[in-house]
């Protein structure tokens, strides 16, 4: 009996109603996850302007301007956003600079660019090449913050001096260089380096050496039509600056003609 009456008990079913928005739903942990990542982002400009120079954060915003021309003349005019032509100043054209005048987007200023336009005429980036093949063996350039540096050097078995006397293709190499050189009116530079000289050596020559050498070039430059005039420091360094880990390495034998930033040489 007592189990039929256990049958007859009601089952009773409690079902929990859910509430939209109950407790204010999830939605607030969106709105406070994207006022944290604003504040941070907020934080993070804060530490860039404090913490960057002018030219770093001109090269910041150009990251984020657009660099492709959807047509030959950009946007805008002189008004408050100060829009400019791209063939506003012809002469970034013709070094093939894309038409972008006051800087690239990596923060390069006109005056890089008329540097590395040198650069790409030695190497044939925008056409031939002012060396041949092997020449170019012998050749490095880099933009440094003191200028344009025109890097000669020695390979194993073809050397640029015979001591202090410059070799036929140092002759060659400056001459070929040379319409570059005398395409920019600034300063130059010479400074020559010297591999170092084995330890039982009894009269070290590399300081006589390398000045003489680097006095040798700035004597040929006048030969390439480049004035004199316009050579404001000549420089030897001995073996105190190698490129090589070998010190005694060929490869430490080299020359540097640097055209200098910011400075115009006398009439030539």
């Amino acid at each position: 009996m007592a189990d039929k009456d256990d049958n007859k008990r009601p089952i009773i079913v409690k079902r929990k109603k859910v509430i939209a928005g109950g407790h204010h739903g999830g939605a607030w942990k969106v709105a406070y996850a994207d006022f944290v990542t604003a504040m941070m982002a907020f934080f993070m400009l804060m530490w860039l302007l404090n913490a960057t120079t002018d030219k770093q954060r001109k090269g910041l915003a150009d990251y984020f301007s657009p660099t492709i021309a959807v047509s030959r003349v950009s946007g805008g005019g002189e008004g408050a956003l100060g829009g400019r032509s791209m063939s506003a100043d012809a002469s970034q054209v013709q070094l093939g600079r894309g038409g972008i005048t006051s800087s690239e987007a990596n923060g390069t200023t006109v005056e890089d660019a008329e540097l590395m336009a040198v650069e790409a005429a030695i190497f044939g980036k925008g056409g031939d090449s002012l060396l041949d093949e092997e020449m170019l063996r012998h050749v490095s350039v880099r933009l440094s913050d003191e200028g344009l540096v025109i890097e000669f050097f020695d390979l194993p078995s073809s050397p640029l001096f015979e001591g202090v006397a410059p070799t036929p293709l140092l002759r060659k190499l400056i001459r070929s260089v040379g319409g570059q050189l005398r395409a920019r009116p600034n300063a130059i530079a010479i400074a020559s380096f010297i591999a170092a000289e084995p330890v039982v050596t009894r009269r070290p020559q590399v300081w006589r050496m390398s000045n003489g050498r680097a006095d040798a070039v700035r004597r040929l430059l006048p030969v390439a039509g480049v004035s004199d005039a316009r050579v404001v420091r000549v420089t030897g360094h001995a073996d105190r600056r190698p490129v090589a880990s070998d010190p005694l390495s060929s490869r430490n034998n080299r020359i540097e003609i640097i055209i200098l930033r910011d400075r115009v040489a006398p009439r030539r």
